[in-house]
């Protein structure tokens, strides 16, 4: 019995040394694996990397804009006077760790939603660089959209594709090109959209502009998804002489090299058919470049740039036709050191040819308002005007005498509000669209 009870001990003594071991093993193979890069390190740094992305840790780069911290206990979601312009909102954002466009009514009831899932649907997304490609919830975020006369949504996933789903979430098309920010119906029924295409050799003609560099474009999308029109914005400013803003990041004294993200193009949109003309008419093209503080207007029958203005404002965001003469900016101010400083975005109105630039609304120490990126800014039927603070979480309806009329904020838990990217009034005949028969 003794030498059973003996026999025992051992086996239990020789059980845990060989966890022990395996577990001192383990670790050491960690230590090996992480210095080294060997599997399954890949696994966990997604992983690791998806966290600090939704939650802002120190690897989440420009990504922790995504939330926002409000006071508690905050503003009510929704309050509407009675004073806004009638009609649905076009909402798009980000709820918790996941991408919702929805219509919603001015009391924020949801009329109609699409919950959109990068990995779902495009999970083949060869045309997007391997470095770009999303890794973890939400993954990225959708920056414009449009709704088309059946119900179906048109919308960017930001650099990635341009995408129509049915009023079911089905997807009709996706265009595997890396489509971003603004999405615009013209009067044809055709779609305004920024473009770019990822440069790892030299433009012909572009010596100064050194790989790998963006190349940004205009295009125009039938509703079918097919490329229509397309423009490269260094060859319109090549062509109308202004390839000098081309060199405004370069910083060496005997070179005029530039790289990267150079130009940032972030809003087309074609002169309405309903608006009189005067200096800009039918044909002409609005464009924003914000890494170059850069709006022009450029004639699409001809190519030629018939206005361009240059650091009338910072970092610009979703410039708009006000008038013949005039069109408007949403102009993010994003001047460093925010934090010091307290900037304030505005909407500023450009007057042509003159360039006189009049502030039609700016944030202020008692009502603050400034988003350092993304933004955008609606003038209604009636003469309000919707703004869309997307850093904040909000969006804020004007009446003429610049007060408060309407307002949303996108919680996503006590205290947090997730980004908005865009926030649009739409008729109330959208409704009928996705009433089930």
């Amino acid at each position: 019995m003794r030498a059973k009870t003996v026999e025992s001990v051992r086996d239990r003594v020789a059980f845990h040394w060989f966890w022990v071991s395996a577990v001192f093993l383990a670790l050491c193979y960690g230590v090996v694996a992480g210095i080294l890069q060997l599997f399954p390190y890949g696994i966990f740094a997604s992983a690791l990397q998806g966290y600090t992305q939704l939650r802002g840790g120190p690897e989440a780069n420009d990504t922790n804009w995504y939330y926002k911290q409000v006071r508690k206990p905050g503003p009510p979601p929704i309050t509407n006077t009675g004073r806004a312009q009638p009609g649905l909102n076009l909402v798009t954002e980000i709820r918790g760790d996941a991408l919702e466009v929805k219509v919603m009514d001015l009391d924020g009831n949801a009329v109609h939603r699409w919950a959109v899932d990068w990995f779902a649907i495009w999970p083949d997304a060869s045309h997007v660089p391997e470095r770009l490609r999303p890794r973890a919830r939400p993954g990225t975020h959708i920056d414009g959209a449009a709704l088309l006369e059946n119900g179906d949504l048109v919308f960017n996933f930001e650099h990635l594709g341009l995408v129509r789903l049915d009023r079911d979430g089905a997807v009709v098309w996706r265009l595997p090109y890396q489509t971003h920010h603004s999405v615009w119906r013209g009067d044809d029924g055709n779609l305004w959209v920024c473009g770019q295409k990822e440069r790892l050799q030299p433009l012909p003609g572009f010596p100064n502009l050194i790989p790998p560099f963006v190349e940004d474009t205009v295009l125009v999308v039938s509703p079918a998804g097919k490329i229509v029109g397309e423009w490269s914005v260094p060859e319109l400013l090549r062509a109308n002489g202004r390839q000098g803003l081309l060199c405004l990041a370069s910083q060496d004294n005997f070179s005029t090299a530039s790289s990267g993200d150079i130009t940032h193009l972030n809003h087309v949109e074609p002169f309405p058919a309903a608006m009189k003309p005067g200096f800009f008419g039918p044909g002409d093209v609005l464009v924003s470049l914000r890494n170059i503080n850069t709006v022009f207007v450029f004639d699409s029958k001809t190519g030629v740039m018939k206005f361009a203005c240059t650091g009338l404002f910072v970092r610009q965001h979703d410039p708009h036709f006000v008038d013949g003469d005039t069109f408007s900016v949403f102009d993010n101010n994003n001047l460093a050191p925010a934090a010091a400083d307290h900037p304030q975005s505005r909407i500023v109105l450009v007057s042509a040819p003159s360039q006189a630039v009049r502030t039609y609304f700016s944030g202020s120490a008692n009502h603050p308002f400034f988003t350092p990126i993304l933004g955008r800014h609606q003038w209604l039927a009636n003469g309000n005007l919707l703004i869309t603070d997307s850093c904040g979480g909000r969006a804020f309806e004007l009446d003429r005498n610049l007060q408060v009329v309407w307002w949303y904020l996108n919680y996503v838990e006590e205290g947090v509000v997730g980004a908005i990217e865009q926030v649009e009034r739409i008729s109330g005949d959208y409704a009928s669209r996705y009433r089930r028969h």
